[in-house]
């Protein structure tokens, strides 16, 4: 119960040009784990950890990831990418990757499945009893605008500044069963509701879902979907950690009898929009309050709602400071944004995201 494992993906980069490069399978040819996994795109990879317990494990196991993908795309002549959008490729330069389930999605959706060359984080959380999974993702969403907001590394499409931290979160939202899910009495009623689209032919597969949050169609996990690839391991730690206490707090919560908060799903789709746009630069909506709050407020309420949590798991300290730092240095997309004011040049943006991706 409350077990980590994180998904994140990478783009593949050309060393000399910056672009893209569609070039999965060569580099997947040289991995030496199948840790490394095609994605939707030619030029993308993906990981994925094992179950995790400790958060010192799950650094342990996404800082080696990262050194294996980075040493398979080098070998092949490419480098890796954490950013949830490429700051100035083109995605026509890229193809999916013929894998079958990536080729039907391609013939399915045509132009919004070619356009998806966005990556992002995946967290696992481990539960025992699939009703609890149910109980938590309800109470959960809630808090899922802030961690969007903590992880925003995508502000740049094809070469122009988006005005969104997260342009990758607008990107996906295009997918017809996407963004923040409703509310569910229970398991049975969520899975009605899949058969319901298999039945009518809304979607082919349950992993066609891609909600912010949901039960995992392959694992005992309640799979949070909503952040950015982030552009270094702490904060990819920061996000898994923050996720985690989250669960773990929702579900005591609903243990001891607390009603869950009826949130009004127009308020939550503002709230997401409002985290993707300005990440943690300006405000963000809480939900629950019904109010907008400057977003270093609502990060410290977030910290207040998961502190008790942190503090029975010993990782208070650790997650504060893993806070501390992005508060300080700022997100992946104001990080990308203050290199581009101060050189011009998008090639240099990429730079920065490479050298952070692989400092591990």
């Amino acid at each position: 119960m409350f077990t980590l494992g994180v998904e994140e993906e990478f783009h593949l980069i050309h060393p000399e040009t910056r672009q893209i490069a569609p070039d999965a399978e060569k580099v997947l040819s040289g991995s030496e784990t199948d840790q490394v996994e095609p994605e939707l795109q030619k030029s993308q990879v993906e990981t994925g950890t094992a179950v995790c317990e400790s958060l010192d494990e799950l650094s342990r196991e996404l800082r080696q990831l990262r050194r294996t993908a980075a040493e398979a795309a080098r070998a092949a002549g490419r480098r890796i990418a954490a950013t949830g959008t490429h700051p100035l490729s083109d995605w026509r330069t890229t193809a999916t990757f013929p894998k079958v389930a990536y080729l039907r999605l391609e013939r399915n959706y045509q132009q919004l499945a070619r356009e998806q060359v966005v990556s992002g984080c995946h967290v696992h959380v481990g539960f025992d009893d699939p009703e609890d999974a149910i109980e938590v993702m309800n109470r959960v969403r809630a808090w899922l605008p802030s961690i969007l907001a903590l992880s925003a590394n995508s502000p740049f499409w094809m070469g122009e500044i988006t005005g969104y931290c997260s342009y990758r979160n607008r990107i996906w939202q295009r997918w017809p069963i996407a963004g923040m899910p409703g509310s569910f009495r229970n398991r049975s009623e969520y899975d009605a509701l899949v058969k319901l689209l298999l039945a009518t032919g809304s979607i082919d597969d349950p992993a066609r879902i891609y909600w912010d949050v949901r039960p995992s169609n392959k694992f005992n996990t309640l799979e949070v979907r909503i952040a950015d690839v982030c552009m270094n391991v702490e904060d990819s730690l920061l996000v898994a950690a923050l996720i985690r206490a989250l669960c773990q707090a929702c579900h005591q919560q609903a243990r001891e009898g607390v009603p869950a908060d009826e949130l009004r799903p127009e308020l939550l789709q503002a709230a997401v929009w409002r985290a993707a746009r300005y990440g943690g630069s300006d405000e963000l909506i809480d939900v629950v309050g019904e109010r907008s709050l400057p977003a270093g407020e609502m990060f410290s309420k977030l910290m207040e709602f998961v502190g008790p949590t942190l503090d029975q798991r010993g990782e208070t300290k650790q997650v504060t400071d893993l806070l501390d730092q992005v508060r300080s240095r700022g997100t992946g997309a104001s990080r990308q944004l203050e290199v581009y004011e101060r050189t011009g040049r998008l090639e240099d943006v990429v730079d920065l995201i490479v050298a952070e991706t692989v400092s591990v």
